[in-house]
Parts: structure tokens; sequence; C-alpha cells
């Protein structure tokens, strides 16, 4: 198999993958031979559209269980995996076009991909107007970060809110 500082040295930029994401030399290196085997051509690339391993490891980083306040090459940043991070991540999710807003059209986009053909087009173009009238604040016709966080935010407060109102009455 080798050891690990030769396959190390075969993974493209993992040191400084490992400092962008937090992942040990060992899970790099496991993430690897996953990403290897996923890559059926031999490519080093997952789809057309351009995975390659760098960015695999990038979104899997998204996932990985939170390290507080670790600091990466004596700078504190906010990880991956931090709320922050998790709700970024979402965000670029339907902002397909990358401009720092989600339009209507990216979220009716995003609808259609996720519901498919359970509901029709009249109830997905219902859902995304109203998701923007609601989360839209300074009534550009789109939802920027800042605006997400915020829905974010309303959505865990009524969420712990509630819970607290069950566990009284029971």
């Amino acid at each position: 198999m080798g050891s690990t500082k030769s396959r190390m040295n075969r993974i493209p930029n993992a040191q400084e993958l490992m400092q962008e994401t937090g992942f040990s030399t060992a899970a790099i290196i496991r993430l690897h031979e996953r990403f290897e085997f996923l890559d059926k051509d031999q490519s080093g690339q997952l789809r057309k559209e351009t995975l390659d391993f760098a960015s695999f490891v990038r979104i899997l980083a998204h996932f990985r269980p939170t390290d507080k306040n670790r600091a990466r090459g004596g700078v504190l940043q906010v990880p991956a995996n931090s709320s922050t991070g998790k709700l970024k991540f979402a965000f670029q999710l339907y902002d397909q076009d990358g401009d720092g807003k989600i339009s209507r059209a990216e979220l009716f986009q995003a609808l259609r991909a996720m519901l498919g053909l359970r509901v029709t087009e009249e109830q997905l173009e219902s859902i995304a107007e109203r998701a923007i009238q609601e989360a839209d604040l300074d009534r550009d016709d789109a939802i920027s970060f800042d605006e997400f966080r915020k829905v974010d935010d309303s959505t865990r407060r009524d969420h712990i809110n509630k819970s607290k109102t069950y566990r009284k009455s029971t």
C-alpha cells in the first residue's frame, strides 16, 4: 500500500485541503481512495461538470462534526462545518448563478428539482412566490444571504418555542 507520506504526496493539494477543511491525514487518504473508486474513467472528475477531488473534499467538509475554535494556520477561520458555513452551503445550492441572491427563477428550479412531479407547475410557482414575499425584506425581488439567514433564525426560534410548549403540555 505504501507509507502515509507517499500516499499523501500522490494527492493534489493534500496539505492545503487539510488546512482548509480540518480533515486529518487519514481522512484525506480515505476520501481520496473513495474518490478514485467513484472516478470510473480515471479522469480525476466525478462528473462532466468537473467535480474534482478538492471540490469533493470541500463539499464533504460541510458535514464533518464541528471543531469549535479550531485555528488553521494560526488564523481563526469560520469552518465549513459551522452553522454559518452550512447555511452558506445551503444558500449556494439555491443561488445557482452565484450572484449572491436567490431569484424567483432559481428558487423555482430548486423546488422543481426537489419536488419533481409531485406538485404542479402552478403550485411550484405559488410556493416560490410566497417564499420570496416572506423572505425578501429589501423588496428587490430576490433573497440575499442575510435574508436567508434571518429566515433560518426565525425558523429555529419557532421550532424551539414549539418544543418548549409541547414539553410543558405533556
